[in-house]
């Protein structure tokens, strides 16, 4: 088996088209898409309708979540929501509500967001100290909630990882299509960064008992993309998008 995993396009439909067109060169078995889809100030509809035009297996992330479950105050207070609401209309919303939260694809292969109990907390980083350190061996199996999956394929970080467990589990996670680096408030304020622009995906395939994984950093053109966020008025986006870095 053969899979090409993504994962946090956030809207950038710009980046998602060049790794498509980067991974039609590849031949997959699967293609699977870990959330956190089109929350962003991009392009939230033409992502859905480029995704639509492919074969993904799709999970939920916690901004897919987001979108269609803020309140009216929380969508007053936030312009960029707004503009996500006003871009997808309703069927967009609906497929987004329609996705499940994880997927357990074989015996083997197990895709979730965050961790296979909550799309809200990073399986493998730990970020109390407001930047990202990789969890100790104990605490990503305590995170991982008796899941016993030989390859764990997770998003949320943005961050590409490839971790090897003392079960003998491998995690996988594809690191952002759209979204080099971020600062968030939740659980502490911390930011991530990759310190690149360019998109990122995984390849991930099985040779007999082994999975080899390949973490592929694809260049576009990440100008398209800051246009958008500017049109937003998302400095903070353009910063992000343009360098990988959070200042």
């Amino acid at each position: 088996m053969k899979i090409a995993v993504l994962s946090d396009i956030h809207s950038n439909v710009f980046a998602l088209d060049a790794v498509i067109k980067d991974l039609q060169k590849r031949s997959v078995d699967l293609k699977a898409n870990l959330g956190n889809i089109l929350y962003g100030p991009i392009a939230p509809k033409a992502t859905f309708e480029l995704l639509m035009a492919h074969d993904f297996i799709t999970i939920s992330g916690n901004q897919d979540r987001q979108i269609y479950q803020s309140t009216d105050s929380e969508i007053a207070a936030n312009p960029t929501l707004q503009f996500i609401l006003q871009d997808l209309g309703s069927k967009p919303l609906d497929w987004l509500k329609s996705l499940p939260f994880d997927k357990q694809v074989n015996e083997e292969v197990y895709f979730c967001h965050g961790t296979p109990t909550n799309d809200l907390i990073y399986l493998l980083e730990d970020v109390t100290r407001g930047y990202p350190l990789l969890r100790s061996d104990s605490e990503i199996l305590d995170l991982l909630a008796g899941q016993k999956s030989k390859l764990i394929c997770c998003g949320h970080t943005h961050t590409p990882r490839t971790v090897n467990l003392s079960s003998g589990q491998l995690i996988v996670n594809p690191g952002s299509v759209g979204l080099q680096a971020y600062t968030d408030e939740e659980p502490v304020v911390h930011s991530m960064e990759n310190y690149t622009p360019h998109a990122s995906y995984s390849i991930v395939e099985q040779l007999g008992s082994q999975w080899i994984v390949q973490q592929i950093q694809v260049p576009y053109d990440y100008q398209r993309a800051m246009k958008e966020a500017k049109k937003r008025h998302r400095d903070d986006w353009q910063h992000f998008l343009s360098t990988g870095r959070r200042v």
